[in-house]
């Protein structure tokens, strides 16, 4: 590897905060190197708030395999120009290596890569290879995957599979050498309620009304931040003043490192930057799966952590108030099990994701992606 040489890389990933937050890491990661990125996403993905200001940014058009026949062939003429425009993008910015995040915005600037002999790779943020990744598997370079078991992954690729983690942002990783929050008998119980970067209807429904059923005691040390859907958050609102619980409402947290390093407990869906912030920062969690995402993968991204003791998972159709109460009583009224379970939490965290990620990125460079786009490029061996 060449650490002295400046190169440049594009990143291609979907505009949802699961695919986001790990390419903004190893954007920071490789511009610290000395590196020059560019972000390919769709529309929603160069507007993320405050992750990608400084980079390099272009939307491709990319369909989604959708709706038929029809939706099909539309969404593949989409890729298509998308893949177009990506060769137009790099025969001036001259990428060493093209990484995709997943999501189908990631899609033509990885067919464009094929397709002009640049070196590729896909890092999986999730324990299930998600659908884009899944395609490209066979043909690219290198995997990246987030946890030690992730299915979908067949033993054919397994030679080209590297474990690395999903990064974090630097805010989150530093919050691994603070202690886990004192938490007294009668003092203050923070809780963090956050949906992900979606939000989630389901914890606004429950939340407060599990809350409000806990003894009286333990109510009333509780302090909330609750991140609500914007179509939600005045019945939210609401509802915590019902139940005289002091909460603070929002539809974003942009400061969330700030709010995980005060937290004694996080209500949370199971998405893959939600498990890896969480583990990363060594926080204990009640966990609701998203049971619509895509072959259910958000169940599969709890198990590490539920098995070690660092969360507790409660399917969708079983989160009720009452079942929050009675999940939170046996974690609350125990500050040392508390503690105990977010030293489990984090000890599945993989904290150098992001350099390890950074240094197989690095290793991609070869000949071939040295030569003049358009140029013949050598055969690779898997593709043989």
């Amino acid at each position: 590897m060449n650490v002295n040489r400046s190169r440049h890389y594009v990143l291609a990933a979907g505009g949802t905060g699961g695919h986001m937050v790990p390419a903004a890491a190893l954007a920071a990661e490789l511009t610290k190197r000395g590196h020059r990125v560019a972000l390919v996403s769709d529309a929603r993905g160069v507007r993320f708030p405050g992750l990608f200001d400084d980079i390099q940014t272009h939307v491709l058009p990319a369909g989604r395999l959708t709706g038929g026949p029809l939706g099909w062939a539309k969404a593949l003429r989409e890729m298509w120009r998308g893949r177009a425009m990506a060769r137009e993008l790099y025969k001036t910015f001259r990428p060493a290596a093209v990484i995709g995040f997943g999501g189908y915005p990631a899609m033509p600037a990885l067919l464009a890569a094929f397709a002009d002999g640049i070196p590729t790779a896909v890092h999986e943020q999730n324990a299930v290879l998600g659908r884009v990744n899944r395609f490209v598997a066979g043909r690219v370079d290198a995997i990246a995957t987030s946890y030690e078991r992730t299915e979908r992954l067949t033993p054919k690729l397994e030679a080209k599979t590297h474990l690395v983690g999903n990064p974090v942002r630097e805010a989150v990783l530093a919050l691994r050498t603070r202690p886990y929050p004192l938490l007294e008998e009668d003092g203050i119980f923070r809780v963090l309620v956050t949906g992900g970067s979606q939000g989630a209807s389901i914890l606004s429904q429950v939340v407060p009304d599990g809350l409000a059923m806990l003894p009286v005691t333990f109510r009333r040390r509780l302090q909330v931040t609750h991140q609500a859907r914007i179509e939600d958050i005045d019945a939210v609102r609401a509802k915590y003043a019902e139940h005289q619980i002091p909460a603070e409402l929002a539809t974003y947290l942009p400061d969330m490192p700030e709010q995980l390093a005060w937290a004694h407990l996080v209500i949370a869906r199971a998405g893959a930057s939600t498990i890896a912030e969480l583990t990363a920062a060594g926080r204990p969690a009640i966990l609701v799966p998203l049971p619509s995402a895509t072959d259910d993968h958000q169940t599969v991204n709890a198990r590490e952590m539920t098995t070690v003791g660092g969360a507790r998972t409660i399917a969708q159709r079983e989160f009720t108030a009452v079942e929050l109460a009675k999940q939170m009583q046996k974690l609350g009224l125990d500050p040392a099990a508390l503690e105990n379970a977010a030293g489990r939490a984090r000890s599945v965290g993989r904290p150098n994701a992001v350099s390890d990620l950074a240094d197989l990125v690095e290793s991609l460079d070869s000949p071939v992606a040295r030569l003049p786009v358009g140029a013949p490029a050598k055969p690779k061996a898997q593709f043989a």
